[in-house]
């Protein structure tokens, strides 16, 4: 690292952990961790495991905890990488600072191109690559600001289209083929099921190596299986983000995630949480809730590993496990 960047690095760190909203603390603890299983048993689980959807803050929405609590939570509970997302800010920068003070796991970020950065903006996409640490990861594809998000909410404000008359529009041709030269990770954000196997169709063609489609059962993308199995059939891993699965109708939701994950075949899917979010679980904690209750509905611990271990480390370009 260049002089000026690490003089850089150490500002924006001292900045962030002084800063009043977001100071150090101890890491949370793993309270909550084994309840409604065998605690030894979600421990292994854990173990290794990758987290490629976790909120944090600073954000500008209410979060559990912050990006260093993310990453001290997640050692404790002997995961090997998160990846933090923003949906309106960059967290490639936030994740080196992360990697910086957190030794022992690895963190990731990346950018999500909604209004905050310029929608589909090839010129943040630089950017993040661009930063020292490397860091920067996952591009996903407008969410919150998505035409398909908006539109389903019946909101009356400005969206992100990906989409026009059918067809990809230049702009996110252009940032497909960036995430190919840079051999970053395709996620398809909350695109419509359309939407998304024609931002995979591209990305298979432009040589995008790394694919995932965005939380692909949840609002507002409600893929069927059919259009999984279709995704997948693509390159992409199809995610399976459990967020609160104790949380009201968790526990259809995680039937409904288990009769999807065995006909797409486990080899094509990834776990995730999605969480972060004040008044939910803690991320590592609803991490070892998902894989416990999926592995109470018959899931191997073979298929967990595959899904939480091995299929997120072929994403992010790891090591396998």
């Amino acid at each position: 690292m260049l002089p000026r960047q690490r003089a850089l690095l150490v500002v924006l760190l001292v900045a962030f952990v002084t800063s009043p909203r977001l100071v150090a603390r101890d890491p949370p603890s793993g309270a909550g961790v084994g309840q409604g299983g065998d605690a030894a048993e979600e421990a292994r689980l854990l173990a290794g495991a990758i987290d490629i959807h976790v909120h944090s803050y600073p954000d500008n929405r209410p979060r559990s905890l912050d990006a260093l609590d993310a990453a001290r939570h997640a050692k404790a509970h002997g995961m090997r990488a998160i990846v933090l997302k923003n949906h309106d800010d960059s967290t490639a920068g936030l994740a080196s600072i992360v990697q910086t003070v957190v030794s022992g796991i690895e963190v990731f970020g990346g950018i999500a191109l909604n209004r905050s950065v310029g929608g589909i903006n090839p010129a943040a996409v630089e950017h993040m690559v661009s930063l020292p640490g490397g860091r920067g990861r996952v591009v996903w594809m407008p969410t919150f600001d998505s035409e398909n998000g908006v539109r389903r909410a019946g909101e009356n404000r400005p969206y992100v289209s990906v989409v026009r008359n059918g067809e990809l529009l230049p702009e996110v041709r252009e940032v497909i083929a960036l995430t190919a030269k840079h051999d970053l990770v395709l996620a398809t954000g909350h695109s419509s099921p359309a939407e998304a196997l024609l931002l995979l169709q591209e990305g298979r063609r432009a040589g995008v190596k790394h694919m995932v489609v965005t939380h692909a059962m949840f609002t507002p993308v409600f893929m069927t299986v059919p259009q999984m199995k279709e995704a997948a059939s693509l390159g992409a891993y199809i995610e399976f983000a459990g967020g609160n699965p104790g949380g009201n109708g968790g526990a259809e939701r995680m039937k409904s995630f288990a009769d999807a994950i065995r006909a797409i075949g486990v080899e094509s899917c990834i776990l995730s949480t999605d969480l972060g979010q004040a008044n939910n679980p803690l991320p590592a904690d609803g991490f070892g809730a998902l894989l416990m209750a999926l592995r109470r509905l018959g899931l191997t611990a073979q298929e967990l590993d595959r899904m939480a271990k091995q299929n997120p480390a072929t994403l992010l370009g790891l090591d396998p496990p």
